[in-house]
């Protein structure tokens, strides 16, 4: 691949339906390829094929959404090298960036405009053996980290994790979602609550307005 090219699954408009920009119009850039294969995958699709786009072109389309917003995720975004370049000129565009990523692959590269969006994956995910943890030390007030929740054995670990790096005095948000086909959203609420857990849950707003499918 070159240098300025990636390879593209989808580019679309929808409402950002997870994190601290939730609700918010956001244009998602979508690139193709991750090397996770979590169980609980929502975006299975964007494994393989794409198409590919020099970043000019790129960048083109997305600024004739005329929103101020994008979110790139995946796949795994930083699996292509040329996604570094593409948030760069996301910033210097002066757009509010949101990179959402597994959390395997290094992030001290991403610009320090970014807000980085970052998995701890949990046993549940059958990946936790890929977290790179020293990834932990890269993150601060701008950034965002995310567990998705298969079971009480992974909250347990999460609950563990959080104490363990003081990840709601490190980050400006940890999320905690469920999985959806495995844990019913009302069981980690209560939890949540029950613990008085320094932690956002959240739930993806899009899947509830549009179902589960791309292009939302």
């Amino acid at each position: 691949m070159k240098a300025k090219q990636l390879r593209i699954t989808e580019v679309f408009v929808s409402l950002q339906g997870e994190a601290q920009s939730a609700g918010l119009p956001t244009v998602f850039v979508r690139l193709t390829g991750c090397p996770l294969r979590c169980t609980y995958c929502d975006s299975e699709y964007a494994f393989f094929g794409g198409e590919r786009f020099e970043l000019a072109e790129l960048l083109a389309q997305i600024d004739g959404y005329g929103v101020p917003r994008v979110c790139v995720t995946g796949g795994e975004p930083l699996s292509q090298p040329a996604c570094l370049d593409l948030l760069q000129a996301l910033c210097d565009r002066d757009y509010e960036v949101s990179l959402e990523t597994s959390g395997a692959l290094p992030i001290e590269g991403v610009d320090s405009r970014v807000s980085r969006v970052m998995d701890l994956k949990t046993p549940g995910s059958g990946e936790a053996h890929r977290n790179r943890y020293e990834n932990i030390d890269s993150l601060g007030p701008n950034d965002q980290l995310k567990f998705v929740i298969c079971d009480r054995a992974d909250y347990e670990w999460a609950r563990f994790k959080l104490t363990e790096f003081q990840l709601d005095k490190r980050v400006g948000e940890v999320l905690f979602s469920s999985s959806h086909e495995q844990l019913p959203h009302r069981d980690l609420a209560d939890w949540i609550v029950a613990d008085r857990l320094p932690v956002r849950f959240q739930m993806q707003l899009h899947k509830l307005l549009w179902g589960d499918q791309p292009g939302v």
